[in-house]
């Protein structure tokens, strides 16, 4: 079969993918109203996972389940954005990892609005100004981001979802390697790519900036300035990639919480995150977890602040896998209540901790 058979044969495909495709987006519109009169959120972040999961499983060909998800998440962000226009607040600027997670969850549909601080994207989220609100939590080597986890004590929303990146930088530019003399980039992403730069470019001058978006858009204004940022960046300010990988630590992970005001559906394979503080009294703690551990719910992680209101007093942040709805986990929830001064559950949503 030669060349043009097989061409005229794709167009034909092409044809009824676009047939189908529309087919779907109508339907998606008629959830949609259904959606509006019953008040329903119209994202849900445990629907999203179990139609990715599901197709995954029912593809028997030699299309590759990263490149189905990829097209599935683009054909729901479209279909959702005809339904109603989805607005979501990022830590910006433009082109951080704050803006490529908003982007691998939600699609390139939706409205991604950038926030100068966390505070800024959670305010925007409470203000109804924006429908969700993507923030950092925490780093495979930096730690917690305490801010994010600060934030939860007073505010209403909840946590609906959740992604982890694979952190890779970038250095970009706009002329040669050899011609460097300058790289822009944040205080964290020099960090990172320490023992590269002093390697491959012991002698440039090293400028920090605001931000890794903020050092692409500098190297792409100067000459002979190069930047250190994702991807992104370069594709935004239009820069060439000179290297890839430049980071010293190639397994370098961000877990980022997606937030809101609907909770996600149960799928199977979810979290729950919690906070709550222990009354005064020896054997507290042991108390409040034992029942966690008499159950046998797996507890992933623990966290501890102080509560800025007493010396000493301190703020527990727990993630728990299972979703609350399950029957088990609500009611050790409720047993463990009893040995707190107050507990909250700050949300159930899909377990999403494998780096993309």
């Amino acid at each position: 079969m030669n060349i043009e058979t097989l061409r005229k044969r794709i167009d034909k495909y092409d044809r009824e993918i676009i047939g189908l495709l529309n087919k779907r987006a109508e339907a998606a519109v008629a959830i949609g109203k259904v959606k509006a009169r019953a008040g329903r959120a119209y994202f849900d972040a445990g629907r999203q996972k179990m139609i990715l999961d599901r197709l995954c499983k029912m593809n028997e060909g030699v299309f590759p389940n990263s490149g189905l998800r990829h097209v599935y998440t683009e054909i729901m962000s479209a279909c959702l954005n005809l339904e109603s226009q989805l607005t979501i607040g990022f830590l910006g600027p433009e082109a951080t990892f704050s803006h490529v997670a908003a982007m691998e969850l939600f699609g390139t549909s939706g409205e991604c609005i950038p926030y100068k601080t966390v505070d800024d994207v959670f305010m925007a989220c409470e203000k109804e100004w924006t429908h969700y609100g993507v923030v950092p939590i925490e780093n495979s080597a930096g730690g917690v981001v305490h801010r994010t986890l600060d934030r939860f004590v007073d505010t209403n929303l909840i946590i609906c979802g959740e992604i982890t990146l694979s952190i890779h930088q970038v250095l970009m530019a706009n002329c040669p390697l050899p011609e460097v003399k300058r790289v822009y980039s944040h205080a964290q992403a020099f960090l990172q790519c320490r023992s590269w730069l002093k390697e491959n470019l012991p002698s440039v001058d090293l400028r920090e900036v605001d931000s890794t978006s903020e050092g692409a858009k500098m190297a792409a204004r100067y000459k002979h300035c190069a930047a250190i940022a994702n991807e992104m960046a370069a594709r935004l300010y239009d820069l060439k990639v000179l290297v890839r990988g430049v980071e010293d630590i190639k397994d370098n992970f961000t877990r980022f919480w997606v937030i809101g005001r609907s909770p996600a559906a149960a799928t199977g394979d979810d979290k729950t995150s919690i906070m709550f503080s222990v009354k005064d009294r020896p054997g507290a703690l042991y108390d409040l977890l034992k029942p966690f551990h008499d159950k046998k719910i797996n507890l992933t992680k623990i966290e501890s602040r102080p509560t800025k209101r007493r010396a000493w007093e301190y703020v527990f942040f727990v993630d728990l896998l299972g979703h609350v709805e399950n029957k088990t986990i609500s009611r050790v929830i409720h047993d463990v209540q009893d040995h707190c001064e107050f507990l909250k559950v700050m949300g159930s949503y899909p377990r999403n901790d494998r780096p993309r």
